[in-house]
């Protein structure tokens, strides 16, 4: 629900106008929000959303940054698996927006994202300004990293193209999409609301799916795999596909390995899941990887690097790679990863596959069997209460806190060790942000939120200082809207991943490591993260350095997001990785 100040005042509409007919095009895709930044060149749709629709959804979800507008869709999206709207004002805003496209397009996270453009006829353009919001191919900003986009020149193009963008977007492999609207056509009068596209007519047709071939020479390949090995990279929500995933793997034997850059894709403390999810492999899953004589990837991130980091893998073994990659791979954005070696390549959702398998090998699965985001009390973490913060503590600490509440870990930082992480159902973590562009943490945590607002789940994220601080007005979406969330900043006053890569080249070059902090240090003056989060509406806690008093601030702070509150506690950590992330990369995987 909307706050009554942004429910418009009733308005009897008397002329129609172009932009109304888009409106109301919104309304009939089911958007529920639009995200947006304003701008002058969509002030017609601006117009019609407000009092054309007046009440009726999409409500406008006002943004700070056409950047957190993006990031917010990305969030429910991930949440949800449904496009949000969002609308970018001109070249200019395209330009702001476009890491957080970028992110998305990596995520593979539908989003339909509309955009404007001063009058194409330059005999209408206002002078000076019209010029300047005003491109010939505004889509070639984001073109390497969306799925389709268009420029149309008259209504019924735009309206087609709204239907289009929306039909594209939703096919898998999802990746959001653009359409740039004419302000002209937009601010023209219309003499009655034209028929507009049927959405039923225009679903989005259903992904391939694994021929009975490839479904039978799969369960050949389990039957007779002494050690195989499941990679579970981007699978879905669905509590039923994930009841099926643990029922496979169950009956087979066969031993997981997840990561940390997607979702929840399989109970982390079962005891089929090899090693702890990473960025990296742990060496758990090396071992396992090594010994294996199977390996079935079902869309994982990059299963070429993620095997070379296991090489020298088992002379005959042999790899499934199911997955619609491919049908997204281009030559601009590298996102794609290295080229795999496959015994069989299967283009199909991973899911389809589980399904199809579990359906030939007569595995029954219970979807009701799936927790509901309750997480086991940690075992202590041994440090004294007064005895300076680390990010191990930190995440003992706020694990126990968490115990007794159904949580979604929406994001966690780079240096998060993943023996800290107890997933037990679909929603229980959202993954990285695809693209790894700082400054996405606060808008996706405010997306998430905003999804999960009414379901008993509390969105809660670890977000690093340069992150947070990057991103921090997002956040005001969100507490203008009254939606709960917790954010915990774990802040060590640097940009400390980019310190972690001077040291290493200071070594290389035998030169001070004792000056990796310059240019990376964010102090002097310190930055007052908890005044930032007031800023926005939201409560701030600390700064607090110790495990004693961030206790006491989740103490505080708990309550406060039960009840409806944004709550965002900064942490002061001590600076450095996990010892495993650390010491267990080469150069090229830390990077």
């Amino acid at each position: 629900m909307t706050r009554e100040i942004d429910r418009p005042a009733p308005c009897e509409v008397t002329t129609l106008y172009g932009s109304d007919a888009m409106a109301e095009m919104l309304r009939r895709l089911d958007m529920p929000y639009v995200a947006l930044n304003p701008g002058s060149s969509f002030r017609g749709l601006h117009d019609s959303m407000v009092n054309y629709l007046g009440n009726q959804d999409p409500h406008i979800l006002l943004c700070l940054h056409e950047e957190h507008a993006v990031a917010i869709a990305h969030g429910w999206a991930k949440i949800t698996g449904r496009p949000l709207a969002v609308v970018l004002h001109a070249n200019v805003g395209l330009m702001h927006a476009a890491m957080a496209v970028y992110n998305a397009w990596c995520d593979r996270v539908p989003m339909l994202i509309l955009g404007a453009t001063g009058p194409v006829d330059a005999a209408k353009r206002r002078p000076w300004i019209d010029w300047l919001h005003t491109s010939r191919d505004q889509a070639a900003v984001v073109r390497p990293y969306v799925k389709w986009d268009d420029q149309p020149a008259s209504l019924a193009a735009s309206l087609s193209s709204m239907m289009r963008a929306m039909t594209i977007t939703t096919t898998a492999p999802t990746a959001p999409t653009y359409v740039c609207f004419d302000v002209t056509v937009q601010e023209t009068a219309i003499e009655a609301m034209p028929t507009l596209p049927d959405p039923v007519r225009h679903a989005a047709p259903a992904a391939p799916v694994p021929s009975r071939a490839q479904v039978a020479m799969v369960a050949a390949m389990l039957a007779e795999a002494k050690a195989p090995v499941f990679l579970m990279g981007r699978v879905s929500r669905d509590p039923g596909d994930w009841a099926r995933r643990v029922a496979l793997a169950e009956h087979l034997g066969v031993r997981v390995v997840t990561d940390i850059k997607t979702g929840a894709a399989f109970p982390t403390r079962h005891a089929l899941h090899a090693g702890a999810p990473g960025f990296f492999l742990s060496a758990e899953s090396v071992e396992v990887l090594k010994d294996a004589d199977l390996i079935l990837c079902l869309d994982w991130v990059d299963p070429a690097g993620t095997l070379s980091q296991a090489a020298p893998l088992k002379d005959g073994v042999r790899v499934v790679n199911a997955t619609l990659e491919p049908m997204l791979s281009n030559g601009w954005s590298m996102d794609h990863q290295d080229v795999v070696a496959s015994d069989l390549p299967i283009l199909c959702e991973p899911d389809a596959l589980v399904a199809a398998l579990c359906e030939t090998l007569g595995i029954e699965t219970a979807a009701a069997a799936v927790p509901q985001g309750r997480a086991a009390t940690p075992a202590p973490h041994g440090q004294a209460p007064g005895a300076e913060l680390s990010l191990d503590a930190l995440a003992h600490v706020l694990r126990a806190a968490l115990a007794q509440d159904a949580h979604t870990l929406v994001r966690l930082p780079l240096g998060w060790d993943g023996r800290h992480c107890d997933f037990t159902g679909p929603l229980d973590y959202l993954g990285y942000d695809g693209g790894a562009g700082i400054s996405s943490g606060p808008g996706m945590v405010v997306g998430a939120a905003l999804a999960l607002k009414d379901t008993g789940r509390m969105p809660v994220a670890v977000l690093g200082d340069g992150d947070f601080i990057m991103g921090a007005t997002a956040l005001w979406t969100g507490t203008h809207h009254q939606v709960p969330m917790l954010v915990v900043v774990a802040n060590n006053r640097s940009y400390f991943n980019d310190e972690i890569h001077q040291e290493r080249v200071a070594r290389v070059r035998d030169r001070p490591v004792g000056n990796k902090h310059i240019g990376q240090a964010i102090d002097e003056p310190d930055i007052d993260i908890a005044g930032l989060a007031r800023a926005q509406g939201a409560e701030g806690r600390g700064p607090v350095s110790t495990v004693a008093e961030f206790e006491a601030a989740l103490a505080q702070a708990l309550p406060m997001v039960r009840t409806g509150k944004a709550v965002v506690i900064d942490a002061r950590i001590l600076r450095g990785y996990v010892k495993e992330m650390a010491e267990g990369m080469t150069a090229e995987q830390e990077d």
